[in-house]
């Protein structure tokens, strides 16, 4: 099923032009147990309904974005770009981090 997708940058496109890259899953802490570590590379909540999902525009200006869509009926309600993380050990008060973009 083919659907629209706005990109933060270029707006409104064809969902053709774009790769999915999964949902926006949270990175285990330093140093994970085994269990911890196999179900964030393996195990997805895979949502009947609005889930974040990570996006990169290949045929476009090739930014990695993020959009929550709705997995029943693929009506995609916001895209944003990614927040720069703070760096580790710096003072600045921590808000909610980004996610980290996936690798390709």
């Amino acid at each position: 099923m083919s659907f629209l997708l706005a990109c933060p940058h270029c707006g409104l496109r064809d969902v053709n032009e774009f790769a999915y890259a999964g949902e926006v899953t949270e990175r285990p802490r330093t140093s994970p147990s085994v269990h911890e570590l196999s179900s964030y590379v393996y195990f997805r909540r895979n949502t009947a309904g609005v889930q974040r999902e990570w996006w990169y525009h290949r045929f476009g200006c090739e930014a990695w974005f993020l959009a929550e869509r709705d997995t029943r009926t693929n009506e995609v309600l916001t895209t944003e770009l990614p927040r720069p993380q703070p760096r580790q050990g710096s003072a600045a008060p921590q808000e909610a981090a980004a996610p980290d973009v996936p690798e390709v």
